[in-house]
C-alpha cells in the first residue's frame, strides 16, 4: 500500500519510548506520519493560563490545561489511524487510561503498551485494545504486519 498511515503515539511522557518507534518504523521503510500529545510537561501543565490567563486555584489551572490538551488529543485521535498509548512505570497515568477509552470508543484499532506488571492494573483497557504490546519493538512489528501484512 502506498496510503501515508497517520499513528497516534499517546501516553507516558518520561521516557524515548515514541522516538524508539520513530526510529524502527523509519528503518523498516514504514510509510507513517506521527502524531502526539505535548510532550513538555510544563508545557503542557501551564498551556491554558498561559495562552487564557492565569487561574485562581491550581485546580483550575490543571483543568484549563487539560482542556486546551484535550482538543489536541481528540483531534490526532480522531485524524488517526492506529493508535498507540503507553502506559509508564513510574506515575500513575489517568491521562493514558482516557486516551484509550476515547480511541475505543470512536472505534480506533488500539494499541497498548505496558510492562507485565501493570497486566492486572490494566484488564480493562487491556480488553478493549486490539492488541497488548510489550516493547516498541512488538509495537512496530505490529503496525508493519497491519501496512504490509508481513512479519518482517
Amino acid at each position: 500500500m502506498n496510503q501515508l498511515w497517520t499513528v497516534y503515539l499517546g501516553g507516558e511522557i518520561h521516557s524515548d519510548w515514541r522516538e524508539q518507534i520513530r526510529i524502527g518504523s523509519e528503518a523498516a521503510g514504514l510509510p507513517i506520519e506521527f502524531l502526539a500529545p505535548v510532550t513538555d510537561h510544563a508545557a503542557s501543565d501551564r498551556c491554558g493560563v498561559e495562552i487564557l490567563g492565569e487561574e485562581p486555584s491550581s485546580f483550575w489551572t490543571d483543568h484549563q490545561g487539560a482542556s486546551v490538551n484535550a482538543m489536541r488529543t481528540r483531534t490526532f485521535i480522531g485524524r488517526s489511524d492506529i493508535v498507540v498509548i503507553r502506559f509508564g512505570e513510574q506515575y500513575r497515568q489517568w491521562n493514558a487510561a482516557f486516551d484509550a477509552g476515547q480511541a475505543a470508543a470512536m472505534g480506533k484499532p488500539l494499541i497498548i503498551l505496558h510492562p507485565e506488571s501493570h497486566d492486572h492494573a490494566l484488564k480493562e483497557v487491556d480488553a478493549a485494545a486490539n492488541a497488548v504490546a510489550r516493547t516498541p519493538e512488538q509495537v512496530i512489528g505490529l503496525i508493519r504486519y497491519v501496512i504490509e501484512g508481513s512479519l518482517g
